[in-house]
């Protein structure tokens, strides 16, 4: 996953992108570079180079007399990577989650289908590999959560199809908002058995065994999604205050 550079210019672009897609500025709103510089405590420059990199992701334009304004989101580049994690790092609404949990539905099979056929030595390494790590960070939830992805990102690579894996940004936006929700909560079931299942397919170059694993793992992923959701909701209704008697 890319990243904006270090220092005070990455920082800045990491605020206001994070602003825009919380919808602290509404589409077609003009911002005020100015005031971001007072906010931010940045010079000039660092404001300006900051609205070019946003102006690149389709989240800003620069016109004559009208100023820089907010773009309409359906001229976003949502598949761009700091927008994703952007949308998935600040309470990423239920539209988001289940536009991520059907595009791994998409691809994550078909990736599956062709790994099974195509996967070399060193892509079966990489699956066992970021397999051994996730059994090993045991109650470590960020562990957990880098290994998880390292197993996807590599099951991607393994159908060797260029494009497929530029998906990557996607099933990392999805794996990581679910994974930070469900380990935050430390409330999931063992996921390691249902990885295991799909090594072994693609090991034994079985496509529909491999695609039946991605299946079932993607609907554990969901049932824990909404075993916190339940587990919160009945949290929220035990934890609110009864309504006080009438004198």
């Amino acid at each position: 996953m890319s990243h904006p550079g270090r220092g005070l210019h990455g920082q800045a672009v990491e605020e206001l992108g994070r602003r825009i897609i919380r919808g602290d500025y509404p589409p077609g709103s003009v911002v005020d570079p100015a005031k971001f510089e007072t906010e931010l405590g940045v010079s000039k420059t660092v404001v300006r180079e900051a609205l070019r990199v946003l102006a690149a992701k389709g989240l800003l334009e620069s016109r004559q007399k009208r100023g820089t304004t907010i773009r309409p989101r359906a001229d976003w580049n949502l598949l761009d990577s700091d927008l994703l994690r952007w949308q998935g790092s600040s309470a990423p609404t239920e539209g988001f989650l289940e536009d991520l949990a059907e595009v791994r539905a998409i691809v994550e099979p078909a990736g599956a289908r062709l790994a099974a056929t195509r996967r070399t030595p060193s892509d079966l390494d990489a699956l066992r590999q970021a397999l051994d790590a996730m059994a090993a960070a045991g109650t470590d939830a960020e562990a957990m959560v880098e290994a998880d992805l390292a197993f996807h990102r590599a099951l991607l690579d393994a159908a060797h199809n260029e494009l497929l894996s530029r998906m990557e940004v996607v099933i990392e936006a999805g794996l990581r908002v679910r994974d930070r929700i469900v380990h935050g909560a430390r409330h999931f079931a063992d996921s390691i058995p249902v990885h295991q299942t799909l090594l072994a397919a693609i090991e034994a170059g079985d496509p529909d065994a491999a695609v039946a694993a991605v299946e079932s793992l993607l609907a554990q992923a969901s049932d824990d999604l909404e075993a916190v959701r339940a587990r919160e909701e009945h949290d929220d209704v035990a934890t609110d205050p009864l309504p006080k008697e009438a004198p």
